[in-house]
């Protein structure tokens, strides 16, 4: 590192030489060399244990996480690792420098343009004066320590001159105090030479006993989603399963004795749960956040009044709907297909809870959320300004029980068959994914208001586009190539069976490996169709970085069931990118594709 170089990372470094604005002057020192924050971490010599350096926030997320990188401190070095930080919730990448007295230097977050020990060799006077405070704050509390055992003394003193001003007298009682208090003074000091060790094995024992609750937590909740989920995919799978075997046993009968209406009746019954099992899949997906949102600025109250017609169809006439709007409302940040479905299930859980009929009352407001509120609120939300949506009934209501359950997966109060208990798991999976609060609040025979948040856009909202009409298939037809690669081979035989029954010449490949070799003897390759999740460890963002790169006119379409980290960061697809998810249908596809290969140019 140059001289000049480290210069100016001293004079940036040394912003944190007041203590009391340590805390705060670390995020902006980070954020000058490209990360989010910036944490000391140093060696005590006298417990051999880490601890934040003064100044610094006192107390780490914790979790695996943590106990990963601390476990690596042992030897002095430099490596990169992935932190929970601030909370739990949010893991980040951290670039970690391990000094040979244990010091420990963390750059959390960003993409840092400074390397981490280049800041640790620009910080040795801070560190320098970060030991010799915790020096000074170690005397402290060990003069603090010793005083308080001198108060003892001092008031074991007193006691022992009382007993001897009134045993002057009597010698043997007089020797019998003294025996006492040596026994007083060796209990004392067998206290101060074990209390340390007695405090580290009680922390132990209770760090062993809330790991073992929140073990046995997260088991039962494990236990609880995928008994409810291998609950409602057999019962779709044996509608499945049996229309198709209907289907098999009518087909193998022969054209004579085959009864057409009965195996349109058992495709029927096979294609719609098949299309539940998508739905639920797709409601699994809300609730752990992990579905693919397209977020635009939209108008709540336009949306929720083009609606209407829809929730009172859903309600039945004996339900009552009311749609009050605010003037003023400011404009939102989310995906209305996704706001659209969340407020259906809002209805249709109202609808239960109102079978002799009732009002549903849909509000709008600008509200702001602030830290006193947020404060009260169990998961991180950040204040600022949001879009208030409140969906209120007057039904039954619920009890504080249920009401802490109620966006639980597969909890549901309605009887067997009536729900999946999904509904409210996948409406707050929505709000958390988008950025927003929810909140439920609901008494016996009162009614229930759920309380939807979304963010707040800053911005002009484009005109609503009408929607399209139902394309014809006929004209969705194309002769272009397309390499697909798939590495599931049903998948891929039914894709690539689509694709040229519409007319386009369709190279196979099973993984990115084989894709890239087939575009290199294929030299007219117009679209690549391929799955994001692939193995050997080439996803399928990846591969299309390279056919990019080596034929930058070739679109790409992609296509998966779950789409991890590849395309969708933060809940959101990335800008420019074309996806289609599991399972897709004849038409689906042959729109897609279309739309794709019609398509101006994308992004790389």
């Amino acid at each position: 590192m140059t001289s000049a170089r480290k210069q100016d990372l001293g004079q940036l470094i040394s912003a944190l030489a007041e203590r009391q604005a340590r805390a705060a002057q670390a995020v902006v020192v980070a954020r000058g060399v490209g990360a989010q924050d910036l944490v000391i971490l140093l060696r005590d010599p006298e417990l051999d244990i880490v601890r934040p350096a003064p100044g610094f926030p006192q107390t780490l997320a914790g979790g695996p996480t943590w106990a990963e990188l601390l476990s690596r401190c042992e030897q002095p070095g430099i490596f990169r690792t992935t932190v929970a930080h601030p909370d739990v919730t949010h893991l980040k990448p951290a670039d970690v420098w391990v000094g040979h007295d244990g010091t420990v230097l963390l750059l959390v977050g960003g993409e840092p343009n400074v390397p981490v020990e280049d800041l640790a060799e620009a910080s040795g006077l801070l560190i320098a004066l970060l030991r010799s405070e915790a020096r000074e704050d170690a005397a402290v509390a060990n003069a603090r320590s010793a005083g308080d055992v001198t108060r003892r003394a001092t008031a074991l003193a007193a006691s022992l001159d009382q007993a001897r001003a009134l045993l002057a007298g009597n010698a043997h009682a007089l020797q019998a105090a003294l025996s006492e208090a040596a026994r007083l003074n060796r209990e004392l000091s067998l206290l101060n030479e074990t209390l340390e060790q007695r405090v580290r094995e009680e922390i132990a024992e209770r760090m062993k006993a809330e790991d073992a609750l929140r073990q046995a937590q997260k088991m039962e909740a494990i236990g609880q989603l995928t008994g409810g989920v291998a609950h409602d995919f057999n019962n779709l799978l044996t509608v499945i399963i049996g229309g198709l075997d209907n289907m098999a046993r009518h087909l193998d009968a022969g054209t004579v004795a085959r009864d057409d209406a009965r195996l349109r009746r058992a495709l029927d019954m096979a294609t719609q749960s098949a299309e539940r099992a998508a739905t639920l899949t797709a409601r699994l997906l809300a609730f752990s956040r992990r579905q693919a949102l397209n977020p635009e600025p939209l108008r709540p109250d336009r949306l929720i009044h083009g609606l209407g017609e829809l929730l009172q169809r859903s309600l039945g006439e004996h339900i009552r709907l009311e749609l009050v709007g605010a003037p003023g409302l400011w404009p939102a940040l989310a995906d209305p297909n996704e706001l659209e479905q969340a407020l259906l299930n809002l209805a249709v859980n109202a609808r239960d809870a109102m079978a002799a009929g009732g009002a549903l009352t849909i509000e709008t407001q600008n509200v702001f959320l602030d830290e006193a509120y947020l404060s009260t609120v169990p998961e991180p939300v950040s204040p600022g300004q949001y879009v208030m949506i409140a969906v209120s009934d007057t039904g039954h209501g619920m009890d504080r029980d249920t009401l802490s359950r109620v966006f639980e997966p597969f909890f549901t109060t309605k009887e067997t068959g009536k729900g999946t208990g999904l509904g409210l798991s996948q409406v707050y999976g929505f709000v958390r994914q988008s950025g927003g609060h929810i909140r439920v609040y609901s008494e016996l025979e009162q009614g229930t208001t759920a309380k939807l948040y979304l963010p707040r856009f800053h911005g002009e909202v484009a005109a609503p586009v009408a929607a399209a009409p139902r394309p014809d298939i006929s004209l969705l037809r194309g002769t272009e190539t397309v390499l697909l690669v798939e590495d599931d081979d049903g998948v891929r035989a039914y894709s690539s069976g689509v694709l040229r029954e519409l007319g386009y010449n369709v190279i196979e490949a099973p993984d990115a490996a084989s894709g890239l070799a087939a575009l290199s003897h294929h030299p007219q390759i117009d679209l690549l169709f391929t799955d994001v999740v692939l193995p050997g460890g080439l996803h399928g963002h990846k591969l299309a970085e390279e056919v990019r790169i080596q034929r930058p006119s070739v679109r790409v379409l992609f296509t998966s069931g779950y789409t991890r980290n590849a395309i969708v960061h933060n809940g959101r697809l990335d800008p420019g990118v074309q996806l289609i998810t599991k399972p897709f249908s004849y038409e689906e596809l042959a729109v897609r594709v279309r739309r794709v290969l019609d398509s101006g140019p994308q992004v790389n």
